[in-house]
């Protein structure tokens, strides 16, 4: 297009926008790499998942159940949910999303804890909204804080728990105490997507508070533990009104069948799925440790994923670990966001980690 031609008109607020950029892989000079930027699981699909994706295949001619609803009543039947108080969608941040569209609009607030997640701020500025971002407090969830930040205007509050870059969680009694406080109006997300990684007893299944919360909603993934980030499917679990109302906003067909039939043969893995992330704590629990007696700062973390907090040499680090062929997540000017991988994803971590001093 020409410096002559008039360019074609779109919303201001996409000129303050930054689309989301994945960390390019890193290649070692030997030509090794070691994915762990993205929080994926290092595992390949669970049993049962290609047999399912490989009988879909035949029907994709055809679009899928707009409504979801074979994997709809399993979700329900699994995790003792109401089935019209379940919404599917493009991945948890497509749910996100149609949360927004929902609820906000111009002069509308959306608040929520930071860093935290980094489609927040993309999502609430494409709603139209306002983001409140809220410091946190050692790493963790400021929940008191957040409550006082809430006006007139906030119509949604994101609590990321597991957060995601810190890994960090809050507790059962502060989460309801929080809820508590949150007046009437006001929506509550409780964002799971590393639910199934949690260890810690006080962390609260956000799926239990959901009978005596009715703004709550709880946002759950297929794309970590359940290693199905390729095909893009995720849910969100609520009082039924509420997710009836949310629905209107669903993306007709959004929720592929090939990703509906993948998410059903996954959740009866059920035994396996354990069993992964399992293995992926442990390794969790190890790579801190040794972190930790080398001198560095690791919050504990309850995801699969631990946080340097670095600060300004966030960026060096990550470019560190990229020369050695290693991706990590660089949050410039707050800390690295490393993912764990099988144990020698994690040892080639750890190495780069050695040669690079912590403080």
């Amino acid at each position: 297009m020409t410096a002559t031609e008039e360019q074609p008109r779109f919303r201001p607020a996409l000129s303050r926008l930054v689309s989301y950029r994945p960390e390019k892989p890193a290649l070692s000079p030997e030509g090794r790499s070691y994915a762990l930027a993205a929080n994926e699981t290092p595992f390949g699909p669970l049993p049962g998942v290609a047999e399912a994706i490989q009988e879909e295949i035949g029907r994709v001619n055809r679009y899928p159940d707009n409504h979801g609803q074979a994997l709809t009543a399993e979700l329900a039947e699994r995790f003792g949910l109401d089935p019209e108080g379940v919404l599917l969608g493009c991945g948890s941040v497509g749910v996100t999303q149609q949360l927004m569209t929902a609820v906000a609009e111009d002069g509308d607030e959306v608040l929520y804890a930071w860093p935290s997640f980094e489609a927040y701020p993309l999502l609430t500025r494409l709603a139209g909204a306002t983001s409140v971002q809220v410091p946190l407090r050692e790493g963790t969830h400021d929940l008191a804080a957040m409550a006082e930040r809430i006006t007139e205007r906030t119509r949604l509050v994101l609590v990321c728990n597991p957060n995601n870059p810190t890994g960090t969680a809050v507790g059962r009694a502060e989460l309801e105490e929080f809820l508590g406080r949150v007046p009437a109006g006001c929506l509550v997300v409780l964002d799971e997507a590393y639910r199934e990684y949690v260890r810690a007893p006080d962390v609260p299944d956000g799926l239990s508070l959901l009978a005596a919360h009715p703004r709550l909603v709880v946002l759950r993934t297929f794309s970590k533990a359940y290693g199905l980030a390729g095909l893009r499917i995720g849910y969100a679990a609520g009082h039924p009104e509420v997710i009836g109302m949310v629905r209107k906003a669903y993306l007709p067909y959004s929720a592929g069948s090939v990703a509906q039939a993948a998410a059903i043969a996954a959740l009866r893995s059920g035994d396996e799925v354990a069993r992964r992330t399992d293995v992926i704590a442990a390794e969790r629990t190890r790579v801190a440790a040794a972190l930790r007696a080398r001198g560095w700062d690791v919050p504990a973390s309850e995801a699969n994923f631990l946080w340097l907090p670095l600060g300004e040499r966030a960026t060096a680090f990550g470019a560190h670990c990229a020369a050695a062929g290693i991706s990590v997540r660089a949050v410039p000017g707050a800390g690295v966001r490393a993912t764990m991988g099988l144990p020698a994803d994690n040892d080639a971590f750890l190495a780069a980690a050695t040669t690079f001093l912590p403080a």
